[in-house]
């Protein structure tokens, strides 16, 4: 038997979601196929073409792989589940699990890992927390500090087992090609934006959707949903609602935009951005200032790596759609240039405009945290150098008045002041630092009051584990209070111990991966422990107040070095 090559432009029929279908090979990744050609919105664009996210995972025969990286021939004959293709009520259960333990934030990541676990649960039928930390390591979150995502998948798997002791068969298999549909390739993308009615969850748990979304908001900074249709991706993400005739139009790396009828072809047009596809040694643009001090610190460049990249569409003469869809991105899209160029791509055009960064792109064109060093005396006066920003300056200054404060111009990508607490945290941390060091106690701890007025105190024990404690005002709901705490701490212990984006001596990044930016997986993050303080005072946001205390408190137990990152990572479990 002679085997027929596959070519370009042939067409490949599998089995999507139980259907029978057919596309026509142009070259384009699987993910752009179910995204674009068949309106599946839960597998997500979060780092394509790079594979190293997870947030695009479906399954192939049954076998949980990355859809951005997976060429659509690849999927000749072959059956692929997404999130929507599950089971009903197994996918009710992940969800409610989710939900319940404060698993999803923003919900970008939560299908594709989902779908890891759930095909994990398939093959470790004993589904250990060893096994769910190993199914993680595939995939990057940054919201939710890991934690929360074990604890959700440990309840949905006794749910499920309990549902299996009843007797309920769950489907697990993808549907026979024999009891296939057919389905066409231009199934209708929606164009209505989704249902964000607010409703109240079962009193049997006792919360409040309205309290959970609103304390969801406080804590992202901006308008943000809460649910389990979260969970399953449906948090009203920019790109998901873009209409089906939309041009795509991605950065051209020569300074302004390629437009195209499909990703695919836009990303062709884009010239190359040249850089490494590892991690690089952090370099320190700001020297130390001169002179003897108690405690110095220097920092370096860190990406904030949120999972969803910058998104935006409009139509002609129209309103373009906020690339902050279902949160904040700890204040990195605030500057996002997206939304102006869908509005003016638009108008030039005449036709609706999908405007995207890619992974690369956000590294080269996203705002950073303000490098600095600084040395601070025992009377908590001293020099504080950073990196010229409109703002921080200002920020330093209302936390140490003491402090000359000087802005150094340096070279590399953009920074903002509206990232994560930047300039207040890393001076609340000097403070906390410098308190450790002439307490000299055996676990010291570090608490810190946010100009918001919440109060964070966090400490690591003897045998690693770290502990939190935050009052914010009113709760109004610890679960996800409490989720969003323990992501804080995670990107905190990242930040010190971790993270750095590799920039050239003249300002340029390095390294684009995703995964080279030395980002905390599940198995080497610490036990976190989060209390939550009863208050009636109004709320107000607790976690940045817990990322500038878990920052502290790891500088801290690892001796206060004066260079972050510190390197010094618990060994994986």
């Amino acid at each position: 038997m002679v085997r027929q090559e596959h070519s370009l432009n042939m067409p490949v029929c599998f089995v999507l979601d139980g259907l029978q279908v057919q596309a026509e090979d142009d070259g384009a990744s699987l993910l752009e196929v179910l995204r674009d050609r068949f309106s599946k919105r839960a597998p997500k664009d979060g780092c394509s073409p790079q594979g190293q996210c997870g947030c695009c995972t479906v399954w192939i025969n049954g076998m949980p792989r990355v859809a951005c990286v997976t060429p659509l021939r690849r999927v000749e004959r072959a059956y692929v589940t997404t999130l929507e293709g599950l089971d009903p009520e197994e996918l009710r259960i992940w969800t409610e699990a989710f939900f319940e333990c404060g698993a999803s934030q923003c919900g970008f990541c939560s299908p594709g890992i989902i779908m890891r676990l759930a095909a994990t649960r398939r093959r470790h039928p004993l589904f250990s927390r060893a096994d769910i930390e190993g199914g993680l390591a595939a995939h990057l979150c940054r919201c939710t500090g890991w934690h929360p995502i074990v604890e959700a998948a440990l309840l949905a798997d006794a749910r499920l087992n309990a549902i299996g002791a009843m007797g309920r068969q769950i489907q697990s298999e993808p549907a026979g090609l024999a009891r296939a549909q057919k389905l066409s390739v231009d199934t209708e993308r929606p164009d209505t934006p989704c249902d964000h009615s607010v409703k109240v969850i079962a009193a049997d748990n006792a919360r409040s959707l309205a309290l959970a979304e609103l304390r969801a908001s406080i804590e992202g900074r901006s308008p943000q949903r809460a649910g389990p249709e979260i969970a399953a991706g449906k948090g009203g993400f920019a790109d998901d609602q873009a209409p089906k005739d939309a041009l795509v139009a991605v950065a051209d790396h020569r300074g302004g935009w390629a437009v195209a009828e499909t990703l695919h072809e836009a990303r062709a047009l884009a010239a190359p951005l040249i850089g490494r596809r590892g991690a690089c040694d952090p370099i320190y643009p700001i020297d130390i200032p001169d002179g003897t001090w108690q405690l110095t610190l220097q920092t370096t460049w860190v990406e904030p790596a949120y999972m969803e990249p910058d998104s935006s569409w409009c139509y002609p003469d129209g309103e373009p759609v906020s690339p902050l869809a279902n949160g904040g991105a700890f204040g990195g899209k605030l500057s996002s240039l997206v939304a102006e160029a869908a509005r003016e791509l638009s108008d030039a055009y005449k036709r609706p405009v999908r405007v995207l960064l890619s992974r690369d792109d956000l590294t080269v064109l996203g705002p950073k945290r303000p490098p600095m060093a600084a040395g601070i005396n025992g009377n908590r006066t001293g020099i504080l150098r950073v990196a010229r920003t409109p703002g921080v300056a200002n920020a330093i200054a209302s936390i140490l008045p003491g402090f000359r404060v000087e802005e150094v111009d340096v070279a590399g990508p953009p920074t903002s002041a509206s990232i994560r607490g930047a300039g207040w945290v890393e001076s609340l941390v000097l403070l906390a630092g410098l308190s450790a060091q002439l307490e000299e106690q055996d676990h010291p701890f570090a608490q810190i009051t946010s100009p918001d007025g919440a109060r964070a105190t966090a400490r690591f024990s003897g045998d690693g584990t770290l502990h939190v404690i935050v009052d914010a005002g009113d709760p109004l709901d610890e679960v996800v209070l409490r989720s969003y705490c323990i992501g804080a701490a995670h990107m905190a212990i990242g930040w010190v111990r971790s993270e750095s984006l590799g920039v050239s001596t003249d300002g340029v990044p390095l390294n684009f991966t995703i995964r080279s930016l030395g980002i905390i997986d599940a198995r080497r993050l610490p036990s976190v422990e989060v209390e939550v303080a009863r208050s009636d005072k109004p709320p107000v946001n607790g976690s940045d107040a817990v990322f500038a205390a878990v920052a502290a408190a790891t500088w801290i137990a690892d001796g206060l070095p004066s260079r972050w990152p510190t390197r010094k990572l618990s060994p994986r479990r």
